[in-house]
C-alpha cells in the first residue's frame, strides 16, 4: 500500500518501550526511535528514494565485519552487493531507517523472498563480475546461508541490520531492532536472523533471540551463528 511506505513510527506502546529498554536505549534513543522529537527523529518505512542513503549507511556499516570483510576484500565491490539486495527488498514495507540514515534494517516478511527469480539467475554473473575467481567459494557461502535458513514455521528474516560509523554508540542500531520486533510482535510472528560478527550476540540475547545453530565460511576462517526468537 503506497500509503504505508510513508508512515512514520508512532508514540511508542509499552510493549515498544519495554523491548526498547531490553535493547539497552537510552531514553533519548527511546525518542528517537518512537518520533517524540517532533517528528524528526522517528524510525520509518523506506522508498525507493532512500536506496542511496540506506546503501551508504550499510555499507559503512558492514566495512570490517569479519565475515563479509572476507567474502569482499574490496569493500567497494560488498556495496553494490548489498545495493542489489536492499533494492530487491524494497519492494517489500520492511526496509526501515532513521533520520539522516543514522541506522538501517532490511527485513523479509514472512512469505517472501530475498531476490526474485529474475534477480536469482544473475547472481552468479554478478558476483562473477565483483570477484572473479574469487566468486567460487562466495556462492558457497551464499547457498549456506540459503540452506540454515527455517523452512518449516512462517516468520520474519532479517538480511540487514546496521548503524553508519558516525552514529555508533548511541543504541540507535538495537534501538531500531527493537522497534521492529515490537511491531512483529504485534503480529505474533518468530524473527530469524544470523549473525555474521560474535560481537553482536548478546545484543540480539537480550532482545529475545536464541542461537539454533551455525555455519562456517568455505576455508572455515569464519563463523555465522544462526539465531531464532519465538513468537510472542
Amino acid at each position: 500500500m503506497p500509503g504505508r511506505a510513508l508512515l512514520l513510527v508512532s508514540q511508542a506502546s509499552a510493549h515498544q518501550q519495554r523491548v526498547l529498554a531490553l535493547a539497552g536505549a537510552t531514553r533519548d534513543t527511546m525518542a528517537h526511535m518512537s518520533g517524540d522529537k517532533d517528528g524528526q527523529n522517528a524510525a520509518r518505512v523506506a522508498t525507493g528514494v532512500d536506496l542511496d542513503g540506506v546503501s551508504r549507511t550499510l555499507h559503512a556499516a558492514f566495512h570490517d565485519d569479519p565475515l563479509w570483510s572476507w567474502a569482499f576484500p574490496d569493500r567497494d565491490k560488498l556495496e553494490v552487493w548489498w545495493r542489489f539486495l536492499i533494492k530487491s527488498a524494497l519492494r517489500y514495507p520492511w526496509v526501515w531507517t532513521t533520520s539522516g540514515y543514522a541506522a538501517a534494517s532490511v527485513w523479509i516478511p514472512p512469505g517472501g523472498s530475498e531476490l526474485t527469480k529474475k534477480e536469482e539467475a544473475r547472481v552468479e554473473l554478478l558476483l562473477d563480475d565483483l570477484l572473479g575467481a574469487r566468486s567460487g567459494v562466495v556462492m558457497e557461502l551464499l547457498e549456506r546461508f540459503d540452506a540454515s535458513r527455517p523452512t518449516g514455521e512462517r516468520h520474519y528474516y532479517l538480511s540487514l541490520l546496521g548503524t553508519h560509523p558516525d552514529y555508533r554508540g548511541q543504541g540507535l542500531g538495537m534501538g531500531l531492532l527493537a522497534e521492529n520486533l515490537a511491531k512483529i510482535d504485534e503480529q505474533g510472528m518468530p524473527a530469524y536472523l544470523e549473525s555474521s560478527n560474535p560481537d553482536n550476540d548478546r545484543r540480539y540475547e537480550r532482545l529475545g533471540f536464541t542461537r539454533v545453530g551455525e555455519f562456517s565460511t568455505p576455508d572455515g576462517s569464519r563463523t555465522v551463528a544462526t539465531m531464532w526468537r519465538e513468537a510472542r
